[in-house]
């Protein structure tokens, strides 16, 4: 039996350039101190929907800072220890800032639901103050980014958070506005749950993903049997079994196989079929040509 690996190097348009990550850097620092800006006129003006988007605007500068890391790790090298590389440390990171932004939203669903049954004098001014700043903040971090979202995911995701931290600074804002003008101060309390609310949603809708690619579950997008019966209609091929697919890192699938059969090229024929129709790169195919003579349990 023969092993051979195949693995081809692609130039995604999806990389990011060294500008935007020096952007990103900088996104990231003035985000985090927006967000002790935040924390801190919240306290003072009593607002905890004020609070909640400082916790929500620091776990999407967390997300920002992962981002970097990210593209600067993701193109080390693999070494003798780490032979896959480093691009799993996004999703690792990706997972903790979930962990996170779970946590802060359920803190805020109980201070929102206290500030609906017992509402507390705030200063409306302030927070509409605090909110302005951190308004004109996420729609330039938004603006940063919304540079290379379109054709890279990660940065993509980074739009997405600070432009929903826009939105969620607008809604602050009419707290504020209903405060000043009204004298009303429930509206505090629920401006604080729908942000809570967004953010256990986000971390909820991104948990399988992440978890998937932990465990090294096959991408949604593949189809095992589809790839079987490709991989079964190369002539030569006699039998295909002990597949396995799974994601290092969020974009870059790996698969592994037997393939019963007695030419080498059937393996570059293989690994081209998967390259071009299931855009699958990194292959380690095993021929032989005999059946398995060792038990093939995973």
């Amino acid at each position: 039996m023969t092993h051979t690996h195949h693995h081809e190097h692609h130039h995604h348009h999806g990389e990011v350039s060294e500008k935007s990550i020096k952007y990103l850097i900088i996104s990231f620092v003035i985000n985090m101190l927006l967000s002790v800006v935040e924390i801190i006129g919240g306290i003072v003006a009593g607002s905890v929907s004020l609070i909640g988007d400082a916790l929500h605007n620091t776990s999407d500068a967390f997300s920002i800072l992962i981002a970097v890391i990210a593209f600067k790790i993701g193109h080390k090298k693999a070494t003798k220890k780490y032979t896959y590389g480093f691009k799993r440390a996004e999703v690792i990171g990706g997972f903790v800032n979930l962990i996170l932004l779970f946590i802060s939203g359920l803190y805020l669903v109980a201070e929102g639901i206290e500030r609906l049954i017992i509402p507390q004098k705030i200063d409306g001014w302030l927070i509409i103050f605090v909110s302005v700043l951190a308004l004109i903040v996420d729609a330039l971090t938004a603006k940063i980014s919304h540079h290379d979202a379109h054709h890279n995911a990660n940065m993509k995701m980074v739009f997405l958070h600070n432009l929903a931290d826009a939105f969620g600074s607008l809604g602050v804002i009419l707290s504020g506005v209903s405060i000043v003008l009204f004298d009303v101060y429930f509206v505090d309390g629920v401006v604080a749950l729908i942000i809570a609310i967004y953010m256990i949603f986000q971390s909820v809708v991104s948990f399988k993903p992440i978890v998937n690619i932990l465990m090294n579950a096959a991408p949604e997008n593949i189809d095992l049997n589809k790839i079987e019966k490709a991989i079964k209609k190369i002539k030569g091929v006699e039998d295909v079994h002990h597949i396995h697919v799974w994601c290092i890192s969020e974009h870059d699938v790996s698969l592994e196989c037997h393939i019963k059969g007695s030419d080498l090229e059937l393996v570059h024929q293989i690994s081209d079929l998967l390259s071009q129709k299931f855009e699958i790169n990194h292959c380690n195919i095993q021929l032989e040509n005999e059946d398995c003579c060792h038990k093939c349990d995973l």
